[in-house]
């Protein structure tokens, strides 16, 4: 596994805002108060969410984008790449793999994070459709597309991006984790970024407590320590 120390670049990739949030905020808090510049992609808008029948349909995806602008500030993050996938249909189409393999050569990550493209059977939420056929499409972008100057031909003849190859990506969520990140002492970001999804987790009274229990047991898990909270992840050497 990569030494964070090594690593200049992290591109993270979710299928909707909020996504990252809840699985992946507090470690991208801790790499970007290491220096690390953390990048965001977006494939879709999140404009299928929402709780309030009040908002019109039209308004979502505007919100999903500002809610999720705000979230990413609070653990460091600024740049955001937006998709535009329609939210519950995202296939891994070739379209899609050459879209996220466009950002994969402009940001040139030394490592990503992207969805797990395996379904977890053990809890249904993780595995949303979006999820999957998102991971599943990043994953082919990781490989073998972004690394194939002859692949997608008109990301390199047309806009002059060259091909690039991730060395590590990292799985959340995961059914099958072999990492974890201790997160404790940014848990406050992390909820931050949470709270920022208002038209997402502002039903959610008890969240702070579910994210605790949450990440209470993944530390315990991986043996971090009592009153220790983790974010855990499969992380996959893709050289």
């Amino acid at each position: 596994m990569l030494d964070d120390r090594d690593v200049e670049r992290v591109l993270v990739l979710a299928a909707h805002p909020d996504d990252i949030d809840f699985g992946a905020a507090g470690t991208v808090a801790t790499w970007t108060e290491a220096g690390i510049e953390v990048s965001y992609c977006l494939v879709t808008d999140g404009d299928a969410g929402g709780f309030d029948p009040a908002v019109p349909r039209s308004e979502i995806g505007g919100i999903r984008r500002a809610e999720q602008g705000a979230a990413a500030a609070h653990v460091g993050v600024r740049q955001l790449y937006w998709l535009g996938y329609p939210d519950g249909r995202v296939a891994a189409s070739m379209e899609l793999r050459r879209d996220i393999s466009r950002v994969i050569r402009q940001v040139r990550p030394q490592r990503m994070v992207i969805p797990s493209p395996e379904r977890d059977w053990s809890r249904l939420a993780p595995s949303h459709p979006d999820h999957l056929e998102a991971g599943e499409a990043a994953m082919r972008a990781i490989y073998p597309d972004a690394r194939n100057p002859f692949a997608h031909p008109e990301l390199l003849e047309a806009e002059g991006l060259k091909e690039w190859t991730v060395p590590e990506t990292w799985l959340s969520p995961t059914a099958a984790p072999n990492h974890a990140v201790d997160v404790t002492e940014v848990f406050e970001r992390k909820i931050a970024a949470l709270l920022s999804h208002e038209s997402q987790t502002g039903h959610l009274p008890e969240l702070r407590e579910h994210v605790v229990s949450m990440l209470e047991g993944n530390a315990a898990r991986f043996d971090l320590g009592a009153g220790r909270m983790a974010e855990v992840f499969r992380v996959v050497d893709t050289r």
